[in-house]
């Protein structure tokens, strides 16, 4: 699945990353402690925070992250937003609560696996 899908199934705001929005989806990872999202986060994955620093595009960027949703209607900072423009990390926005967000998205990387590969 890819990010462009997601954007739309969710109305997602694409604060940044326009041009990356064919990125392919593996799965998922929700976390806002830096150090646990490096140490088990996974290539692919779209990363669900509530972090609005710079940082998230660093370890996005260092994990090769498929893309980051700030949640709750997280707005990140402009310094935040440039990094991404210039690394190519897309940014996208949720006004819904995690636990919503997370959902749904979960249900649909799922749903377009085959009970082998549901491990996600």
């Amino acid at each position: 699945m890819n990010l462009d899908t997601i954007v739309k199934e969710l109305d997602l705001k694409v604060l940044s990353g326009q041009d990356r929005l064919d990125a392919e989806v593996s799965g998922g990872y929700v976390g806002d402690l830096l150090s646990d999202v490096m140490a088990n986060s996974k290539e692919g994955d779209l990363w669900f925070t509530r972090q609005i620093h710079q940082n998230i595009v660093a370890v996005a960027s260092l994990k090769d992250h498929a893309g980051i949703v700030v949640i709750q209607g997280a707005e990140p900072a402009a310094d935040t937003l440039e990094k991404a423009r210039k690394e190519g990390i897309p940014i996208l926005a949720s006004a819904r609560p995690g636990f919503e967000t997370i959902g749904r998205v979960f249900n649909m990387i799922a749903a377009t696996k085959s009970p082998e590969e549901a491990d996600i």
